[in-house]
């Protein structure tokens, strides 16, 4: 449970307490595995825009069994589902007993594991949100992803390999990029040694990239904008560098370019499905997989909050629960 605002180490405490009643539009789950990620450990800083009041439980994402379906018929008991967790309402994944919320919970598949499960939803539909729907990306387009050795840059790097495009992946550091080439990406750029822009220039032989796909925002946001070639797209995914970009309307217009927000969402219940059944078919394809590099016990969460704040996670992390 995090109790006051700093750093993981210091601000989350093992407590007892009750087991959550589902609120409206939720069910329990018992947790077998809980996804480690950024904003976690924003949560804890107090600087996530979704942080609950304290004190609160984070965790955004498990994979568990349903204990509660709350009268939900779409779901029965001892089914494995994984989902997004009411961690806005501070009953998150890092505990025995999480609540998720009705709209983005699914069945996992039987070839899928608890740990993969439990970084699956969050990162692969923010891939397929921003590239398929927002995007719109096409076969033979060249994607730049940004943050590439992340859960979710991995990703974005897999899903855009999948819709048939050449992908250039920037991370910080030889290790990094060389995850990036087992990733799928054609090109790395180390960010470390690099400049992003003028690499990106070489790698196109100065036509530029079709899209986009930053979950850093601030600087690299701004300076991405160099990287795109007449009529391409930035998507604006998130702010790990702790501030959003900005765009001048002017250089968009003169370069026919755009600026295209992101949020895992949508509209309907429909939509939402028929995503996840591509999302599966693809994993059952063997063309996108959660790369999982840590293993944690609940007692060391602190630990692996800590080693994310750092950057020293490749990849993904996950809490897994005693059975």
């Amino acid at each position: 449970m995090v109790t006051t605002a700093g750093t993981p180490k210091d601000v989350l405490e093992r407590v007892d307490c009750a087991v959550p009643a589902p609120t409206a539009g939720t069910i329990r789950v018992k947790v077998l595995a809980a996804g480690v990620g950024l904003p976690d450990v924003l949560m804890c800083k107090g600087n996530y825009p979704f942080t609950p009041q304290h004190p609160f439980i984070s965790g955004q994402e498990v994979c568990g069994i349903v204990t509660d379906t709350n009268g939900h018929q779409a779901f029965e008991l001892g089914q494995r589902v994984m989902g997004v967790t009411a961690f806005i309402e501070g009953h998150g994944g890092f505990a025995e007993e999480a609540l998720l919320y009705d709209q983005n919970i699914f069945q996992v598949p039987e070839e899928m594991s608890d740990s993969e499960a439990a970084v699956f939803t969050i990162a692969y539909r923010t891939g397929y949100v921003a590239l398929v729907i927002r995007g719109q990306m096409k076969a033979e387009e060249t994607l730049l992803v940004h943050g590439a050795s992340g859960g979710t840059g991995a990703a974005a790097i897999q899903i855009g390999k999948a819709l048939g495009g050449r992908v250039i992946a920037v991370a910080n550091g030889k290790l990094k990029t060389e995850k990036c080439i087992s990733f799928g990406a054609d090109d790395v750029v180390d960010s470390s040694r690099d400049d992003f822009v003028e690499q990106v220039n070489m790698l196109t032989k100065g036509k530029g990239v079709d899209l986009v796909f930053d979950p850093v925002g601030g600087g690299t946001f701004s300076r991405s904008l160099n990287c795109l070639n007449f009529g391409g797209r930035l998507l604006a995914i998130g702010f790990a560098s702790g501030a959003w970009g900005d765009a001048s309307t002017q250089d968009l217009a003169l370069n026919n370019r755009s600026v295209i927000g992101v949020l895992a969402t949508v509209p309907t219940p429909e939509i939402s499905q028929a995503m996840q059944a591509e999302l599966y078919t693809l994993y059952k394809q063997g063309e996108i997989r959660p790369h999982i590099e840590r293993t944690h016990s609940f007692e060391d969460l602190p630990n692996a909050l800590a080693d994310l704040d750092e950057r020293l996670i490749i990849g993904r992390s996950v809490i897994l629960m005693s059975k």
